[in-house]
C-alpha cells in the first residue's frame, strides 16, 4: 500500500474512542461510562398547563426523546410537576423528567417536595443560582435537596448567563498578565471554570460524582468546540452537549450538527440536545428527529430504518421518486413506536428509492430493499431488489403503492416473530 493509500485509510478509521466519563443514572436511563449517547429534548409549554405539558412530553417521548426537560420557574409550575409525572405514567410513559431551574430553584424545591421527588434530575445554572453572598448558600440548598432525594444534577454553564463575578476576576487577571489572551478565550475559560468549580463544590457538599453531569453551552460553533474540548480534557464527569440558541430551520440544524458532530467524533459527549427554534406552531419533535439522525448517520446508534434517495437531475423530471421516498420515510417514522416491540432490529433496515437507471440498480442492491424508478425517457418499468438480488419488476400506475406494500411485507418476513430469513427472490 502506498503512502496516499495509508493516509486515506487512517482518515476513515472511524470515531475516536469515547471520552471516559463517570456513569450517571437518570431515572432508568444510563448516561456516560460507555452507555449509548442519549437524545434529550425540552418542552416549550407552560409547565403549569398540566394537560398541554403532558401532551408535549408524550409526543417527544413517542418521537424518541429519552429524557425531557421542563421549565420550573414559579410556584404553579412546581405544583404541576407531580401531576405531569403521574399523568404520563397513566399513559405508560416513563421518560425521565428534568427540572430546569433558574434564580429561585432552591425555594421551589424546598416549598414543593413532591416536585423534588417527581423529577428525575435537576438542572442548575451556576450563573444565576444566586448572586454575591447568596450564591453559595442557594447552590448548597439545591444540592442538599438533590442528595436527600438521591437525584442527579446537571450543572449547566451558559454563555448568555455566565457568572459575572468569575468572569470579571478572570478578565482582571488577564489584563494584568504579561501575555494577555483575547476576550473570547478568557470567556471560554470562565465557562469551563464555572462548571468545574460548581461540580467540585457539589462533591464537597456530599454529592457523588456519579450523580453529576456537566454542560457548557455557547451559540458559536468554534467556541463550543473549544469549550467542550477543554472541559473534557480537565474532567471525567458525564457531559451533555448542546449548541445553545442554535437558531431556526436549516441554520439551527447545520450549526448544531457541525459542532456536535466534531465533538462526538472526538469521543466527547454522553447526552445531546438539538436546540432548534421552532416555526410558529411548529412541531417540537423536530429536534428529536435531528438528534437521532445525527447519531445514526455518524454510526453511533440506530433509531429508524434509513431511506436512501437520489437528489434528482435532468434524468428525473418526474416527481414520483421524491414522493415515494418521502412517503416511505414518513410511514416508517410514524410506525416506529409500534415496530420497536413488534419487529426487533427493524431500525437497521435500509431502503433505497432511486430515480433513474444510472445509480438506481446499484444503489438498490446495496439496500435491504430498493427500487429503481424509470427516469425521463426510460421504459416504464421499476425493478425491485431484495437483499442484493432482483426480486421483481413493477409496472403501471400503482408502482408506488406496490413498492410500499413490498416494504411492509419485507419487514414482516425479515423482522417479524419467528421469521428471520431473507425474503426469497422471485421474478
Amino acid at each position: 500500500m502506498n503512502k496516499l493509500e495509508n493516509t486515506i485509510d487512517s482518515d476513515i478509521a472511524g470515531p475516536a474512542p469515547r471520552h471516559h466519563t463517570t456513569q450517571v443514572k437518570v431515572g432508568d436511563v444510563l448516561v456516560g461510562g460507555g452507555a449509548p449517547i442519549v437524545v434529550q429534548s425540552m418542552t416549550n409549554t407552560d409547565t403549569a398547563d398540566i394537560d398541554g405539558t403532558i401532551a408535549q412530553v408524550a409526543a417527544l417521548a413517542r418521537a424518541g426523546s429519552e429524557m425531557v426537560r421542563i421549565t420550573v420557574d414559579r410556584e404553579e409550575a412546581a405544583a404541576a410537576v407531580p401531576h405531569i409525572r403521574d399523568g404520563l405514567l397513566k399513559r405508560g410513559i416513563t421518560t425521565p423528567l428534568i427540572g430546569d431551574f433558574h434564580y429561585i430553584g432552591h425555594k421551589l424545591l424546598a416549598a414543593y417536595p413532591a416536585c423534588a421527588e417527581a423529577l428525575a434530575k435537576y438542572r442548575i445554572n451556576p450563573g444565576n443560582v444566586g448572586f454575591k453572598d447568596k450564591r453559595d448558600t442557594q447552590f448548597a440548598d439545591i444540592i442538599e435537596i438533590a442528595n436527600k432525594n438521591s437525584k442527579p444534577v446537571r450543572i449547566g454553564a451558559n454563555w448568555g448567563s455566565l457568572d459575572q463575578e468569575l468572569l470579571t476576576k478572570l478578565m482582571d487577571e488577564n489584563a494584568a498578565s504579561a501575555n494577555p489572551r483575547d476576550v473570547r478565550a478568557v470567556t471560554r475559560e470562565a465557562m469551563v471554570q464555572s462548571a468545574l468549580l460548581s461540580a467540585a463544590r457539589a462533591e464537597e457538599l456530599g454529592m457523588p460524582k456519579d450523580r453529576i453531569i456537566l454542560s457548557a453551552k455557547v451559540s458559536a460553533v468554534q467556541d463550543l468546540i473549544a469549550v467542550y474540548q477543554d472541559l473534557a480534557s480537565r474532567s471525567d464527569y458525564a457531559i451533555h452537549l448542546g449548541l445553545t440558541e442554535a437558531g431556526m430551520g436549516t441554520k439551527g440544524i447545520v450549526a448544531s450538527s457541525a459542532a456536535l458532530g466534531i465533538l462526538l467524533q472526538q469521543g466527547i459527549g454522553d447526552t445531546i440536545r438539538i436546540s432548534l427554534t421552532p416555526e410558529p406552531g411548529g412541531d417540537r419533535t423536530r429536534e428529536v428527529q435531528v438528534g437521532q439522525e445525527l447519531l445514526q448517520t455518524m454510526g453511533f446508534r440506530t433509531f429508524v430504518p434509513l431511506v436512501a434517495a437520489c437528489p434528482g437531475c435532468g434524468r428525473t423530471t418526474s416527481t414520483t421518486f421524491q414522493e415515494l421516498a418521502r412517503s416511505i420515510q414518513d410511514f416508517i417514522r410514524d410506525e416506529m413506536p409500534n415496530w420497536k416491540t413488534k419487529y426487533p432490529g427493524v431500525e437497521e433496515l435500509n431502503v433505497a428509492v432511486m430515480g433513474c437507471i444510472v445509480n438506481g440498480p446499484g444503489e438498490s442492491k446495496h439496500a435491504n430493499i430498493g427500487i429503481s424508478l424509470p427516469g425521463t425517457g426510460e421504459a416504464p418499468a421499476a425493478p425491485v431488489f431484495v437483499d442484493g438480488k432482483k426480486f421483481r419488476t413493477l409496472r403501471g400506475p400503482t408502482i408506488s403503492a406496490d413498492f410500499k406494500a413490498l416494504v411492509i411485507d419485507y419487514i414482516d418476513q425479515r423482522y417479524g416473530e419467528g421469521a428471520k430469513a431473507p425474503v426469497t427472490a422471485a421474478e
